[in-house]
């Protein structure tokens, strides 16, 4: 069934692979979901209040290594449908390994949708090669979202309009861009640095 223009729904309450606008098209081309592509997460003990949201992502190996990185640092991520790619693909599971089934994640059917349920006292954070501001000199807040553009394309004026913060993170004269993985593993690091949501480290063993 395709998804409404205001829905949004966690994985709490159903399966990944219920809702997706490709499903359709997915099964006239013989691609069957399975329903334990991407299983209900266990939410971790002292999860963040940061976020990380994606916007329209298209390449499914990135998503599959910022699920990943959410559940290793306890932050919930955002999907903002469409998506280029169906969330049972094995590329994305090969990523995201099991780690999938950890993090805490919600879909929005839409970028209307997400503004609509979002939380509006965390500030909307963009990273973008447009950006004004380096990372590292920026202020983030224990709240803040971390918002990260589609790879093809980034985002729209409407979504940088939309951002209370445009960041960009300094990088050598000559290169044009970070793979969208790796910008958000540093801005979130840098972010929960900050905020002190840096897990803490364990002793080897434990």
């Amino acid at each position: 069934m395709p998804a409404t223009a205001g829905a949004s729904y966690t994985l709490e309450e159903a399966e990944l692979c219920d809702r997706l606008p490709h499903k359709t098209a997915a099964k006239s081309a013989g691609n069957r979901y399975r329903h334990n592509a991407l299983r209900r997460p266990r939410r971790l003990p002292g999860i963040n209040d940061l976020r990380l949201a994606l916007f329209e992502p298209d390449i499914p190996q990135n998503t599959g290594a910022l699920l990943r990185l959410g559940a290793c640092f306890g932050v919930a991520v955002d999907l903002i449908e469409p998506l280029g790619f169906l969330l049972d693909d094995r590329r994305l599971k090969r990523a995201a390994l099991d780690y999938a089934a950890q993090a805490a994640i919600r879909r929005y059917a839409s970028w209307q949708a997400y503004l609509v349920d979002r939380d509006a006292a965390s500030r909307l954070i963009l990273l973008t090669t447009r950006g004004t501001i380096a990372l590292h000199r920026f202020a983030f807040a224990a709240n803040d979202t971390l918002l990260l553009g589609r790879e093809s394309a980034g985002v729209p004026d409407f979504v940088h309009a939309a951002a209370a913060a445009r960041l960009t993170i300094p990088i050598a004269p000559g290169a044009r861009s970070l793979n969208v993985a790796l910008a958000g593993a540093i801005a979130l690091a840098e972010a929960l640095r900050q905020t002190g949501g840096l897990p803490q480290i364990r002793p080897p063993g434990r």
